[in-house]
């Protein structure tokens, strides 16, 4: 049996779920002004998180700062995030998906999969049922999604990217020649921006050019295991199956633009143990543990420096991930240079193995039980219900607005 995969992602997704929420309350639709959601313009942190069409006629694009986006746009209708919102909408539009079809994979907060396999004798024009799904979103909750319907993920995706908003696409193999090998490499699933100028350097300007390409040659460009999926990806082959559960994502990260620029060890220190209580709570979240710890910091000049550590054994305990976190932190700052931004990453993932028993490991489950517990209160009772005796106030309150803003990372 042919598969079928809709891929559904919802069109300017944090602008829509505040435009869709205010008309409901008799307001203005941001969707149709100059507007954007953005943080406190007072701030640092205040950078264009999301832009409606007409923002986006201006120049404004998501990423820059406020202050360069209201130079391009004085009339630019500012709203700031609200994640708890934006939580209960992805909620709602995946409840909608699951009538259509049991396996649904929430790919992120705004996007997911369905496999309408096996569907036909309930939706037997794919086409109709994607239109009816589409409008059923659009009625009942106010925003749009774009459709992509494929044979698989891969092409779902890439045509979901096709023209918005509120649009259906296909990009079934037999449109592969038509459709996507006329667009920029850089369109393509996975080419990032480096592997893209390496490209076209080569001569290698569209998905065609690397459809058609000697894979030999373009392993050589962009190396082996790059080559071979851009290879396959150009060529619409992906096999990849739509997850009930989605699989442990490569890495859990968090950083922050300081609203104070980091001129001590102590500083760095709050900043630091905040970041990992919250990488290590969403891991814990998740039954994963981690093999590499990373730091990475910005100074006020916006000089990146980053190092990181591979761990004999692996660890979910956020006392671990902090001590770890302070010492590269010490290799890469001079204690002099103001510091801008800190972060803190954690990859080599694996769900947790059983660890062999001894005193050692009886006092690291002691520290793991600890941190459950703190798990628990916090998400029953709030973040601030409960903090570590070396987190200071301010950090505390910079923790909650980490966990918030992280758990909506592509």
């Amino acid at each position: 049996m042919e598969r079928l995969i809709f891929h559904v992602d919802v069109n300017s997704a944090f602008l829509s779920w505040e435009a869709a929420k205010r008309v409901l309350e008799g307001g203005q639709d941001l969707r149709l002004i100059p507007s954007a959601i953005a943080g406190e313009r007072s701030k640092r942190t205040g950078v264009i998180l999301a832009k409606s069409n007409p923002a986006k006629a201006f120049g404004v694009k998501t990423g820059e700062p406020v202050s360069m986006a209201k130079a391009k746009c004085p009339k630019l209708v500012l709203a700031p995030p609200d994640f708890a919102l934006y939580e209960s909408c992805s909620d709602a539009f995946i409840k909608i998906c699951r009538k259509y079809s049991p396996v649904v994979e929430k790919w992120s907060i705004d996007e997911c999969f369905i496999d309408m396999s096996g569907m036909q004798a309930i939706y037997p024009e794919p086409l109709l049922a994607a239109n009816k799904l589409k409008n059923e979103i659009l009625d009942t909750l106010g925003f749009s999604v774009n459709i992509g319907v494929a044979n698989n993920k891969l092409l779902a995706k890439m045509a979901s990217d096709f023209e918005k908003p509120n649009k259906v696409h296909t990009l079934f193999s037999y449109e592969l020649e038509t459709k996507l090998w006329p667009q920029n490499v850089r369109a393509l699933f996975f080419a990032g921006r480096a592997t893209a100028e390496r490209l076209e350097r080569a001569g290698i300007f569209t998905i065609g050019d690397i459809a058609k390409s000697d894979i030999i040659r373009l392993k050589a460009l962009i190396g082996v295991k790059a080559g071979q999926q851009l290879y396959e990806y150009s060529n619409g082959r992906d096999s990849s199956p739509v997850l009930l559960q989605a699989e442990l994502p490569k890495g859990y990260s968090a950083a922050t633009t300081l609203e104070e620029d980091v001129r001590t060890h102590l500083a760095a220190y709050n900043v630091l143990l905040s970041l990992s209580e919250s990488v290590a709570a969403r891991l814990r979240a998740d039954g994963a543990k981690t093999a590499c710890v990373a730091v990475n910091i910005r100074s006020n000049k916006f000089k990146n420096s980053s190092r990181q550590m591979q761990l004999k054994t692996e660890t979910d305990i956020t006392s671990e991930i902090f001590s770890i976190s302070k010492k590269l932190f010490l290799e890469l700052w001079d204690g002099e240079t103001p510091l801008r931004l800190l972060g803190l990453s954690l990859t080599n993932l694996s769900c947790g193995a059983l660890e062999q028993a001894s005193f050692f490991n009886e006092a690291r489950e002691r520290e793991r039980a600890v941190d459950k517990t703190i798990d628990k209160i916090r998400s029953k009772y709030g973040v601030d219900a409960i903090s570590r005796c070396s987190l200071s106030k301010p950090a505390a309150k910079k923790s909650r607005q980490i966990q918030q803003a992280k758990r909506y990372e592509d």
